[in-house]
């Protein structure tokens, strides 16, 4: 398969670039995280990108989507990198409708997907519940109780957690801690008796949310596939999750590369332009190269996730570890080139590693991914 966007996907790419550096530049961030904003996010901006179909890409147009594919959704994520601009497409648009698409019931698909594909609803997977990402180690419960489910514990760093409406929580059904079998994932409105959120901002003012569950009550109907079962549905959906977030870290360290790029050839000290010290020209180049092997790396990654091939977990753990070494790199380059206004507030180019940081660190930061790789082939 050719590493190449056909026109489609050039020109959604094209409008997302003109689209989010005139309505939601980094400076958009910067206005979220001065007025203390809740959700973190701006729905007038999340309604304009609902109206272009963004939030319909991966759903099928039988379901009310459009049927852009993983590799449509991600060229936008790869844009929305750019600009930092905080959107629930990657936890509602991504993950949660792909766990939807591949164990939803049919009655489930026919109430969410069309109103995720239109951006009215808003879901998100709650999964983690330690301070790193241990997907398998669920410690929330559930037990039946006549047709309902009861649900107690806490779920940590949930995705847009303040924003969803609903959410997709992983609970233990039987087995222990670890263990894989025995894990089902439940549809839970946000509103629910004995649901509490609470607000956790992020280092890059991204806002996540600490989730308690107690003594909630869900129908049977709640049940997202089977029960004690959902674990190969669970590590799809996160490694679709990974993909993409590699492909937001993409674009992140696209325009932070460019930007400091940019600032070699306009800063002068002693009277000669910073760009011509060889120095810092090898050190350019060697994050060009990176970052160039990365766009191939996450375009055969979403082209993959298209294609539905069975090696996906190998090249998910891939992709997320060496684009979040990529990035962080990048950035933290970023701001040694910048000197000592890279250090500041009002120099943007901050706003770049921290949000690198955080997407590295989310579903996984490189050393997980990494180990995650190497047990997988045999180490």
């Amino acid at each position: 398969m050719a590493l190449l966007l056909n026109d489609e996907q050039k020109m959604l790419q094209e409008s997302a670039r003109d689209f989010l550096s005139a309505r939601a530049p980094v400076s958009h961030l910067r206005s979220l995280r001065d007025s203390g904003n809740e959700t973190g996010h701006d729905p007038a901006i999340w309604k304009e990108m609902a109206d272009m179909g963004w939030p319909a890409s991966v759903i099928p147009e039988v379901h009310g989507g459009l049927g852009f594919g993983y590799t449509g959704l991600g060229v936008v994520l790869q844009e929305t990198g750019r600009t930092l601009t905080p959107a629930p497409l990657l936890s509602s648009s991504l993950i949660a409708a792909t766990v939807l698409l591949q164990a939803g019931s049919k009655q489930q698909k026919e109430a969410l997907l069309g109103n995720l594909a239109s951006g009215e609803r808003c879901l998100t997977l709650a999964c983690d519940e330690r301070t790193r990402h241990q997907p398998a180690r669920v410690e929330v419960s559930a037990s039946a109780d006549g047709s309902e489910y009861v649900l107690n514990g806490r779920k940590r760093y949930v995705l847009d957690g303040m924003l969803a409406d609903t959410l997709l929580v992983s609970a233990r059904t039987r087995g222990e801690s670890a263990d894989t079998d025995g894990i089902s994932l439940f549809l839970v409105p946000v509103d629910s008796a004995g649901v509490s959120r609470q607000r956790c901002a992020a280092l890059d003012t991204d806002v996540l949310a600490d989730i308690r569950l107690e003594q909630v009550r869900v129908p049977a109907e709640a049940l997202v596939g089977e029960l004690h079962q959902a674990w190969p549905v669970l590590s799809a959906a996160l490694d679709a999750g990974r993909i993409g977030q590699s492909a937001e870290l993409l674009g992140l360290a696209e325009e932070a590369l460019q930007r400091t790029v940019q600032y070699l050839k306009e800063r002068k000290q002693f009277g000669v332009l910073i760009g011509s010290f060889q120095a810092l020209q090898h050190r350019a180049a060697v994050l060009y190269s990176e970052v160039e092997m990365c766009k191939s790396l996450v375009l055969h990654a979403l082209q993959q996730l298209d294609a539905g091939t069975d090696s996906l977990a190998e090249l998910a753990s891939m992709t997320k570890a060496k684009v979040s070494e990529t990035a962080m790199n990048v950035t933290a380059e970023a701001i040694q080139m910048h000197g000592g206004i890279g250090m500041t507030d009002e120099f943007e180019i901050g706003f770049f590693y921290k949000r690198a940081r955080v997407l590295e660190t989310l579903l996984g930061d490189r050393y997980f991914h990494l180990d995650r790789y190497a047990r997988r082939r045999g180490y």
